[in-house]
């Protein structure tokens, strides 16, 4: 399969989950609150490129959040420097109500711990709205790999330390540390290289090139569906709907493991808190809906409904683990 149909069918596939619902969404409760934000078309900066996953599944909540306001939400794409220049953007944008950002693993959790110098501070630069969504990886080996699962591979693994190479998309992605936080609770030795984009890493797997990848499931799904990967595990902490039959590694005997790609809503810090208040309601009824639950489904990810102290809370959770496996791992600060 070529890299061009891969990234086709991921399209394809995402896209789906672009043009969904003609059926309006039943009033929320959170419309009768005093405030009577949004009055006005709300502009949506992603940091990150259009067409990708993350671009595809915000526009999908917010399309959701746009009916049950009744407003216009207007997405602006603004990839580079590892989200970098999206946040910064965000940052600096007036803090009154109607500049949203999408923060996620990367620019509010790993960035922080990975970089020497990026032009925002993820704990006092924004006002975190709510969760959206997360999306698993997926752990995939060729298809005639000797691994048959994830004892296989770490058997290997210990068998011939450094010996095995994997990778994943892009330095500081959800697979990449997922892949170290793996290797660290396996107590394991392989050699992660860093590529630029899942199509490539993906082709040199089926190629013989690698031994594993870690990737996002609707990245790798179509090429598992082809026969041209294997997939040993999921990285949630639970089986995932769409994959009831592919074991997570918590189960494979490393219990606890849990990793994935996953976003939420932000405004720039000094947004007047009733705003925040009121759009982390609608945002939380939103994603309890079947609509967008059905919805997010299609492209394989799971709605993670929760309040605004929940988002709080989860983000500084989730930026103390990933510092964590970044000292441990001895991954040096990236310029």
């Amino acid at each position: 399969m070529s890299r061009q149909k891969n990234t086709g069918s991921l399209r394809g596939k995402l896209g789906i989950a672009a043009m969904l619902s003609s059926v309006m969404l039943a009033p929320f409760s959170a419309q009768a609150a005093d405030s009577t934000w949004p009055d006005r078309p709300v502009t949506v900066i992603v940091p990150s490129a259009a067409g990708g996953g993350a671009d595809v599944l915000t526009r999908v909540v917010i399309s959701h959040l746009a009916r049950a306001t009744h407003q216009t939400f207007v997405v602006e794409n603004r990839p580079g420097a590892g989200g970098s220049i999206g946040m910064g953007q965000i940052k600096r944008a007036a803090p009154d109500g109607y500049t949203l950002g999408y923060g996620n693993l990367n620019t509010l959790a790993v960035n922080p711990s990975l970089f020497n110098q990026i032009p925002y501070d993820a704990s006092k630069d924004f006002a975190l709205i709510g969760p959206m969504f997360t999306l698993p990886n997926l752990v995939v080996v060729r298809t005639d790999s000797p691994y048959k699962s994830i004892a296989d591979l770490v058997a290997a693994a210990k068998a011939k330390p450094g010996k095995l190479f994997w990778a994943a998309s892009n330095l500081g992605s959800s697979g990449h540390m997922g892949g170290e936080l793996f290797k660290r609770m396996a107590d394991i030795n392989t050699s992660f290289v860093p590529y630029n984009g899942d199509p490539a890493s993906l082709t040199d797997l089926v190629g013989g090139q690698l031994d594993y990848t870690i990737t996002n499931a609707p990245i790798a799904w179509p090429l598992v569906q082809a026969g041209k990967l294997r997939a040993l595990a999921i990285t949630s902490i639970t089986r995932a709907p769409a994959f009831p039959d592919i074991p997570t590694i918590d189960e494979s005997g490393f219990k606890g493991y849990d990793n994935g790609a996953w976003g939420g809503l932000i405004f720039p810090a000094g947004t007047p808190k009733p705003i925040v208040d009121r759009a982390s309601a609608l945002l939380e009824e939103v994603m309890k809906s079947d609509a967008v639950k059905a919805d997010l489904a299609k492209a394989f990810a799971t709605p993670t409904p929760g309040t605004q102290p929940d988002f709080v809370k989860f983000v500084a959770v989730e930026q103390k683990k990933w510092a964590d496996v970044i000292t441990a791992a001895h991954i040096e600060k990236q310029n």
